[in-house]
């Protein structure tokens, strides 16, 4: 059979892609990589499969990525930012929230708004990935986790440090409490996400209601008591 004829780009008078199709050429190219990366693995996807999915030329993918590492690279860049938008979005909009609303009832909210992010196939695939690459590319597991566990642990930590100037909260490591926020709400999730145990979102959401009790009474905080959005917040790290 006849291979199926390759999309029209087009073309500036110069002969190469118009920025625009140029950008929606690297998109597509993006999606096709992560669709395979996370389908078949980092080993079993190769450039050659990338490519010809994408319907795109083997050089237009090495004249944009060095080699497959550096186009995982690219994806697990997109795939973290996806996640951590999400997040500040989230936590923003629950933490904007009139004063009637309750320091837990915001956590809580938040906490179930990460165990949907984190609870499908995607990222559990994307963690296999890492944790088997590590070795061979250790500059991808730092990755993961500046960009990703980092910057979402700082992003709790000013919503935190949010609260205590608000006086709804004591906490003397904003840093710290963000870490165990985010272990208790989704680091058992992402556990299971990784080694491919279905999810039992009922169980999460019992384990996150016990786990917040737990870290709300340790922090010295009072879980009925209101925050008062828009106050004075302290300095972002």
């Amino acid at each position: 059979m006849a291979r199926a004829a390759r999309p029209s780009v087009a073309k500036s008078r110069g002969g190469r892609p118009t920025k625009s199709a140029a950008i929606q050429r690297d998109l597509r190219l993006i999606e096709v990589a992560t669709r395979l990366f996370l389908e078949r693995g980092f080993e079993a996807t190769s450039i050659d499969a990338v490519a010809e999915t994408a319907r795109v030329s083997k050089p237009t993918v090495y004249a944009r990525y060095r080699d497959k590492r550096g186009l995982f690279e690219a994806v697990l860049r997109r795939e973290i930012s996806r996640w951590l938008s999400p997040l500040a979005t989230a936590a923003e909009m629950q933490f904007s929230k009139p004063s009637s609303v309750s320091v837990e009832h915001c956590l809580l909210e938040l906490g179930r708004q990460m165990l949907v992010m984190v609870s499908g196939p995607e990222p559990g695939a994307l963690s296999r990935i890492v944790a088997s690459q590590a070795t061979n590319f250790p500059e991808l597991a730092r990755l993961a986790e500046e960009e990703g566990y980092r910057k979402a642990v700082s992003t709790m930590a000013r919503l935190f440090d949010r609260l205590v100037s608000d006086g709804a909260l004591q906490i003397e490591d904003t840093t710290i409490a963000a870490e165990v926020y985010l272990n208790i709400t989704v680091g058992h999730t992402i556990r299971q996400a990784t080694n491919g145990i279905p999810i039992d979102m009922k169980a999460e959401e019992k384990r996150l209601r016990a786990s917040l009790r737990l870290l709300i009474a340790g922090i010295g905080g009072s879980s009925g008591r209101p925050h008062r959005s828009g106050a004075r917040s302290r300095p972002s790290r």
